[in-house]
């Protein structure tokens, strides 16, 4: 800033009188202000002197130079040194006085002349009145005197400047007749006491109207002194005042700007995001917001051109009045935008846009939607902003600026406004992309899971799977239950750690693989086993894939347990592979864990895996579920354990609901993990369900066999198929007789379908060829495949069982309780 010429001390002195230098200095030793006299006699004009440090001109003649003072030093009288255009020392004298304003820092008024000649001296009066001249004339800083009565009696010019009240119109008036708001009452307080007390007083940040602007919320801050006689008697009070405005809506608007941030997007959900904007500008930019998006858009299509009606989904409303009682829909709805409105505008074009309601725009827009209308007299907004979310090159959309109050939106509010959209559009955008992806992964996931536990003779199932709160929605947990032959049934539980695309994926895998191998019917850490050597493959590929691309990490993190159930011998084999132990509930109600060998995660190798033989009576409850389930992460292991033992001893009316009461009491309202739950209750087969015949191995022995069969399906009254399984039989026992090693064992089972098995002794797997024209034998396994509706080989410790299903003319009708087994 310059700081102007004060008046000439003595100009009939002429040309070789004493010219006065005016200089502004700060607390840190920065020149702030310089006179045109400062220029005359030092040579150097205010855009070479101003932002310099003040040290580059002057030299104190004694002592520290002034600007260095103590705070509560307020006045300076000395001689400085100072280099003349010639570039000789120039000595200056002068005083020096201290303003403080508010907060700010410090400013030094430094009034000086040079060194008169020898004999000639400058009158100390003459320098006060040149300081008093600059300060009421040309000091920038608002400057008013009261009496003790707090009415004004004197103020500068800038304080003209700054309320637009004359010194004349002022006079005589207090505070409150020109500074409008409930902060002119408190500083007149603040006033009187330093009437009173004598202390000085700061205002802080004061906020009002004065005339000037009547409809502009200004920000001051302002301090006061007390002025007293030689006699220390108070006389009145100085205030100076500076306008802050400014300043203080640039810090506004950083504050804005830093809280939207840490807000705004805390989330990945597309409506609580755009909430979190709409909140984020109220009151600070508007008293009524909007944010809409395209609904072709959140259903999955690309924008197109914005040439007819846009269908907008209102995404959220926030008002400075509780309840938006302006907005015309509510989140979720779809509102139909014609193409002469602003908001369709402002999207077509890519570009924020100011209106008021007076504009014919706008006028035209309200006239055909009466109902917006409405809402705009009502609640008689004045002034539109409309500001477009643009993320990507992609629009998604339209955010509204309301105001009610006379002073419209103006250029800054709309620099705002496009930095708080476009810091929301990214996270709009984003989460627009993940709930794209996420509905797609979804549907991938539960494509993979069962999308229905089948109906099984063996058992009553019933399960639950619950993603984790916060999470994608995507995991790696899995359950299944896989129908074997023998009227026996598989249950399976695994998890993979991490969530995603990847552990889904994951899962799928592995959920095939043991679909796969549970066809083989092999023995629970048989099955095991072969499944931890898949998981190897499954990493070695990821990490010799193409590119160079790492393992995933989560391949080597599944664990699994799984579980054969006979309801004929009513056992039940178990093996698991780093997994939660299962929980049984016998008839009697109680509860436990089984004693199951833990085994390590699948994917380690080379290690082993153990399986358990446990009897389970009819209606006994086994609970196959994920670590999820026990929530361990807020309790401990051993009490989530208990609990849920605790749970499923309780009474249910229905596996359904047990499902639906354990996932109640162990899980928290938004779990950490994912989890996976699996309850099978027991059924057993009657001894009139089966039928066992033991055979040697002696070809005579084959007729025997199918007279045995004709007569159990009599019994059975499956008369219908007798002639298909007589065949089987006579099939199936020729080849044990043929190939294997005795004993030989054949068993009838009447389940949901005709079981036929004829078990031996050996471990040799029958596979099925094409005979030749020439061949008499080597079309048995042909013959079966043939007749039945599915066969297969199963393999035990020793020997094997070959088996096949016949599909039941007469469906599932129940046995009768009187038919026996045919000896």
């Amino acid at each position: 800033m310059n700081a102007d010429d004060a008046l000439p001390l003595d100009r009939s002195r002429g040309s070789e009188g004493p010219r006065t230098v005016v200089i502004m200095v700060d607390e840190l030793g920065v020149v702030t202000g310089w006179s045109a006299g400062a220029e005359r006699l030092l040579g150097r004009t205010a855009g070479e002197a101003v932002g310099r440090p003040a040290d580059d001109f002057l030299t104190p003649g004694a002592g520290e130079p002034f600007w260095t003072a103590r705070a509560e030093g307020d006045d300076w009288l000395g001689e400085l040194t100072a280099r003349g255009p010639d570039g000789r020392p120039l000595v200056l004298r002068g005083t020096a006085h201290r303003c403080v304003e508010g907060d700010a820092r410090a400013q030094w008024i430094l009034v000086a002349t040079a060194a008169p000649p020898a004999g000639q001296q400058v009158l100390p009066q003459e320098i006060e009145r040149a300081v008093v001249h600059w300060l009421f004339t040309r000091s920038p800083v608002a400057v008013t005197i009261y009496d003790t009565d707090l009415r004004c009696r004197w103020q500068n010019e800038a304080m003209t400047r700054l309320t637009g009240v004359t010194e004349a119109e002022r006079r005589g008036k207090r505070l409150p007749d020109i500074l409008s708001g409930p902060d002119a009452a408190v500083w007149e307080r603040r006033l009187r006491r330093v009437i009173e007390t004598g202390e000085s007083a700061f205002s802080g940040e004061m906020h009002g109207r004065v005339p000037a602007e009547p409809e502009r919320d200004a920000v001051f801050i302002a301090s006061a002194s007390a002025l007293r006689d030689h006699h220390g008697h108070t006389l009145g009070l100085c205030t100076t005042v500076s306008d802050v405005t400014q300043q203080y809506q640039s810090r506004e608007r950083l504050t804005l700007l830093k809280e939207a941030g840490t807000r705004i997007g805390s989330t990945l959900d597309v409506m609580r995001t755009a909430q979190e904007l709409a909140d984020s500008a109220i009151p600070r930019l508007a008293d009524w917001v909007t944010v809409d998006l395209l609904d072709t858009l959140l259903s999955g299509d690309e924008p197109g051109p914005f040439t007819g009606v846009v269908a907008l989904r209102r995404a959220a409303n926030q008002s400075v009045l509780e309840g938006t009682p302006e907005a015309v829909c509510q989140p979720g709805e779809v509102d139909f935008y014609p193409p002469y409105s602003p908001a369709v505008r402002c999207m077509a074009t890519g570009r924020s846009a100011i209106h008021r309601v007076s504009d014919h725009d706008i006028k035209v827009w309200l006239a055909q939607d009466p109902a917006r209308a409405a809402k705009f007299r009502t609640y008689e907004f004045q002034s539109i902003m409309g500001v477009p979310i643009r993320a990507r090159g992609t629009t998604l959309g339209i955010t509204m600026f309301y105001r009610r109050s006379a002073h419209p939106f103006t250029d800054d509010d709309r620099l705002l406004a496009e930095e708080l959209v476009a810091r929301a559009a990214l996270c709009l955008d984003n989460a627009r992309r993940f709930d794209r992806e996420r509905t797609a992964a979804l549907s991938l996931q539960q494509s993979l899971l069962p999308q229905g536990l089948p109906v099984q003779a063996a058992v009553e199932t019933a399960s639950r799977y619950l993603p984790a709160g916060g999470k994608t929605g995507l995991a790696g947990d899995w359950f299944d239950v896989i129908p074997l032959s023998g009227a026996r049934v598989a249950l399976v539980v695994g998890d993979v750690v991490g969530h995603g695309i990847n552990a889904a994926a994951t899962m799928g895998r592995l959920r095939t693989a043991v679909r796969t191998l549970a066809d083989v019917d092999l023995p629970p850490d048989e099955l095991l086993t072969h499944l931890d050597d898949v998981v190897l493959r499954l990493a070695a590929e990821g990490e010799g894939g193409a590119g160079g691309s790492p393992m995933d990490p989560s391949v080597l993190g599944a664990t699994c347990t799984y579980a054969v159930y006979d309801p004929i011998s009513r056992t039940c084999s178990l093996a698991r592979a780093g997994h939660p132990p299962p929980a049984t509930v016998t008839p009697d109600g109680r509860a436990r864990l089984l004693d199951l060998p833990a085994g390590p995660p699948l994917g380690l190798g080379g290690l082993p895996f153990e399986s358990v033989e446990v009897r389970l009576p009819e209606n006994s409850l086994l609970a196959l579920y994920t670590d999820g389930l026990l929530g361990f992460r807020e309790r401990e292991l051993d009490t989530a354990l208990d609990q849920l033992c605790h749970v499923l001893a309780e009474p249910s009316p229905s596996l359904d609901s047990l499902c639906d009461r354990v996932l109640n009491d162990l899980l928290p309202d938004h779990p950490a993990d994912d989890a996976a739950l699996l309850i099978a209750r027991t059924r057993a087969l009657n001894r009139d369900q089966f039928a066992v015949r033991d055979l040697p191995a002696d070809p005579a022995t084959v007729s025997t066999a199918r007279s045995w069969a004709a007569r159990q399906l009599a019994a059975w009254s499956l008369e219908d198929a007798s002639f298909v399984t007589e065949l089987v039989v006579s099939e199936l026992v020729t080849n044990a007789i043929r190939h294997a090693d005795g004993p030989i064992q054949l068993r009838l089972i009447r389940d949901r379908t005709l079981i036929c098995e004829v078990s031996d002794a050996s471990n040799t797997a029958p596979h099925m060829r094409r005979a030749r024209l020439s061949d008499e034998g080597g079309r048995g396994l042909l013959l079966v495949a043939q007749l039945t509706q599915r066969w297969g080989t199963r393999h035990a410790r020793e020997g094997k069982t070959i088996w096949c299903e016949q599909l039941l003319s007469n469906g599932n009708a129940p046995v009768d309780a009187t038919m026996t087994p045919v000896p």
